[in-house]
């Protein structure tokens, strides 16, 4: 908003409102992993080369500009650390709607060798969650999906084991699984 702001650009403002159509359509974690790929042995010796490394490794389509997109991911990174602690950070432009791509997507890279990111814990990081979405609304669904994750002790293991890509998906599901039966109890409630 605030870049189309800067830029006097008109949004509108269905991008913002939720439709039943749009609920039914929000992208699961395991969905946008899926889309975004996992990566592992990432090269970098620095923030700014393990996202240029990050984004060349992301499924974009031809079109999109990875060096616009890097430069939006370093400039946030900028404002302030995506470092969330036990060395995972999750870099993530600040203003999705600018991104035109076909899907969310949540792109998932194991650096080697870890980096400091500026985390409050001070530990580097070894595994970057980079998240890319079309509008507010599927990103804050999907940056909230991927927190209440990283909070489930099987999902973290298979982040801090880096695992396979069936069994970080696999993980992924089950997480998605016990939110939907919460949801659904609390809803009967």
């Amino acid at each position: 908003m605030e870049w189309a702001t800067a830029r006097h650009i008109s949004v509108p403002d269905e991008l913002f409102k939720g439709t039943d159509n749009m609920v039914a359509a929000l992208p699961s974690l395991a969905e946008a992993l899926q889309a975004g790929g996992i990566f592992h042995r990432l090269k970098g010796t620095d923030k700014e080369s393990v996202l240029r490394s990050a984004v060349d490794a992301m499924p974009l389509p031809q079109e999109l500009d990875r060096h616009f997109l890097w430069q939006m991911l370093f400039a946030r990174e900028s404002l302030q650390s995506t470092g969330v602690g036990e060395g995972i950070a999750i870099p993530h432009v600040r203003n999705p709607m600018v991104l035109r791509v076909p899907r969310p997507l949540i792109t998932l890279c194991f650096l080697d060798p870890p980096v400091d990111f500026g985390a409050l814990d001070g530990k580097p990081v070894y595994a970057l969650f980079l998240l890319i979405s079309l509008s507010p609304r599927v990103h804050l669904h999907l940056l909230s999906r991927l927190a209440f994750a990283l909070r489930d002790a099987g999902f973290k293991q298979q982040i801090a084991q880096r695992g396979t890509q069936e069994e970080i998906l696999n993980a992924a599901r089950r997480v998605e699984v016990n939110v939907l039966a919460r949801t659904t109890t609390d809803e009967e409630r």
